[in-house]
């Protein structure tokens, strides 16, 4: 039977392209499900203000009467309008190791794309730099975090095969927690809050950290300008990732820097106890007991950290601002009796970012692409 690909209309149908991803993985060891739950959400242009600058399609792909693959086709005008490119992006992808459907998945986001004038598509990439990106193309023997993507060695293959080829590459980290503050650190952050007059907050409640919540976003905006395929972050947007992600924080991992004169924030360090064997569990499901799972591991004395948010304001880079990040983080890391932190994706080319761990033992253990390919006009 010939693969029959179908556009998601329904939400009967969006559950289906959510859940075949954790179908397609059952059993494998090193994926980490998302939340069903989440993921519909993200996908849902009611609810997820992301639609506001961007245009999405999902496609099914069936075989012999069975789901055997998946799609999502973007284009995010803001980002197109930022970077002066006529790119749509494919995302939220899987599919079994068949010719045949891969060309059948990737044909129809392709003509989706030049239908609407674009002349390359790349990814994995999401509606925004909070979303997955970027495909595994090492570390096919390391467990995922929460912020990344798994997926089988015949992936990048498979794109390969049909004229995709490397746009960006990006590398992750086990930074293993050293004893105690490298002196370096202590003698440069002690510098650095005299000089700039700055100085570390800490919280004990969402109530606390609430009214820095929106300028932790609109640093990230400034911070994040120049990194790959990054559009900066509506007002709308922001509230959605605040009402997200604040109920998660575990706050001894939550530093901010801010300015002593004026309570400015000026950097930010946001890490949370890894919570990849719980969403092992969950499979899936915050209800009945994925929450359990979840609270469990976010209360948890945790082996394994992951650094999700971090960032300085261009102003202050290369100032010596993010060794007191390190100087505060690394003795929570120890209390808690941390080994070491998942670095999540960094840019290769982001050299800057990637000196920061030279004072630490570290193992470069995955690395993950964004493909891309000239799309050619329709005769």
């Amino acid at each position: 039977m010939s693969v029959e690909i179908r556009e998601v209309t329904s939400k009967k149908e969006l559950k289906k392209f959510v859940k075949f991803n954790i179908e397609l993985y059952k059993g494998n060891p090193y994926h980490v499900p998302g939340l069903i739950e989440e993921e519909m959400m993200t996908l849902d242009k009611e609810k997820n203000p992301a639609f506001e600058v961007c245009d999405a399609i999902l496609f099914l792909a069936y075989k012999d009467g069975k789901v055997a693959g998946r799609i999502a086709g973007i284009v995010n005008r803001l980002s197109n309008e930022t970077w002066k490119q006529r790119r749509a992006r494919f995302g939220f992808v899987d599919f079994i190791d068949d010719d045949e459907v891969v060309d059948a998945l990737f044909g129809a986001v392709e003509k989706w794309a030049r239908e609407r004038g674009m002349e390359e598509i790349h990814g994995p990439m999401g509606f925004t730099d909070m979303d997955h990106e970027g495909m595994l193309i090492e570390g096919f023997d390391q467990i995922g975090t929460m912020a990344t993507i798994y997926n089988y060695p015949y992936y990048p293959k498979q794109v390969e095969r049909i004229g995709y080829g490397k746009d960006q590459d990006w590398h992750e980290f086990k930074i293993y927690i050293p004893d105690g503050v490298p002196e370096k650190h202590l003698r440069i952050g002690e510098i650095v809050k005299k000089k700039y007059g700055l100085k570390i907050l800490k919280f004990k409640n969402a109530k606390e950290i609430m009214p820095y919540a929106r300028p932790v976003f609109q640093a990230l905006n400034a911070t994040y300008a120049p990194l790959y395929g990054f559009a900066p972050l509506s007002e709308k947007q922001i509230d959605y990732y605040i009402k997200m992600y604040i109920p998660m924080l575990r706050y001894d991992m939550v530093t901010l820097i801010v300015r002593e004169e004026d309570n400015a924030l000026v950097g930010f360090g946001i890490s949370l106890p890894n919570l990849s064997r719980a969403l092992q569990k969950a499979r899936g499901h915050m209800f009945p007991l994925g929450w359990i799972y979840l609270l469990k591991a976010l209360k948890s004395r945790p082996k394994v950290v992951d650094l999700y948010l971090t960032g300085v304001l261009p102003e202050y880079q290369s100032k010596g601002v993010n060794a007191l990040l390190f100087n505060d983080l690394i003795p929570v890391y120890k209390s808690v009796g941390a080994v070491y932190a998942e670095s999540n994706p960094e840019l290769e080319t982001n050299n800057a970012v990637q000196a920061q761990w030279d004072y630490f033992k570290r193992e470069h253990h995955k690395s993950r692409r964004a493909y891309i390919k000239k799309l050619t006009v329709d005769k």
